[in-house]
């Protein structure tokens, strides 16, 4: 019996018709043999519940109603995660084989592990200093979460487009939690979704107060120099 460790994918849906089973192949096509998928779905119209009942024999959990946003279905879905790590991948994303070498390497439980997507034909991010953390944050689709951080943290829905950023910071500063960057290129990101193409006004009007609180002075002093500095 295959001991590895469980990676729960969660994947929020609306009208993804168009892409879900080629997220859900990447998925098929891994080496890692403990992956356990599930799907919020937020009441789509456009056949993605057709395709999500034509898998449901891969298909750890789903659920399709109406929700206020992605990281409100997210928070649905943490309830139902099972095993040790945890990975948010978009319904028109794709996974790379470098996902299961990243999978295996997984060790420590109190780690965050990070890698890089390929998006807009280029390699993104590599290994990100504290200012550049505070600043950009990580993409969603390189980051392997252990399941022991939603037992202390969710994602804040205030914040529409970016509130995985959000909880990287809480992360960040919990000493608890630790960040391991690996040089490998796990997804694909596709940057034509929300994240990619929106502003997240909340959190635009809230993001030097919260670097200050999670990163520091230092890295807060950084971000608003470059910040004065690009107004002239």
């Amino acid at each position: 019996m295959d001991q590895s460790p469980v990676i729960s994918i969660i994947i929020v849906t609306y009208n993804a018709a168009d892409t879900l089973q080629m997220c859900l192949d990447s998925i098929y096509r891994q080496k890692y043999p403990a992956l356990k998928i599930i799907i919020i779905d937020g009441n789509s119209t456009d056949g993605t519940v057709d395709i999500i009942k034509a898998n449901l024999n891969k298909i750890y959990y789903w659920i399709s109603e109406p929700d206020t946003g992605i990281y409100d279905a997210m928070n649905k879905a943490l309830k139902k995660i099972t095993g040790e790590w945890v990975y948010f991948l978009g319904a028109d994303d794709e996974l790379y084989d470098e996902f299961s070498t990243l999978a295996f390497e997984l060790k420590d439980k109190n780690a965050i592990y990070y890698a890089n997507v390929f998006t807009r034909g280029v390699k993104r991010s590599g290994k990100l200093s504290p200012y550049q953390m505070a600043k950009h944050g990580l993409f969603h689709q390189a980051i392997i979460y252990p399941a022991a951080v939603f037992n202390k943290y969710t994602f804040d829905t205030r914040y529409k487009v970016v509130a995985d950023n959000v909880l990287n910071m809480y992360c960040w500063k919990d000493k608890d939690i630790q960040f391991i960057y690996k040089e490998y290129i796990i997804a694909h990101f596709n940057h034509t979704g929300i994240s990619g193409s929106i502003k997240d006004a909340e959190f635009e009007k809230d993001k030097s107060r919260l670097i200050l609180k999670y990163y520091g002075v230092k890295v807060w002093l950084r971000f608003i120099i470059r910040t004065l500095k690009k107004r002239h």
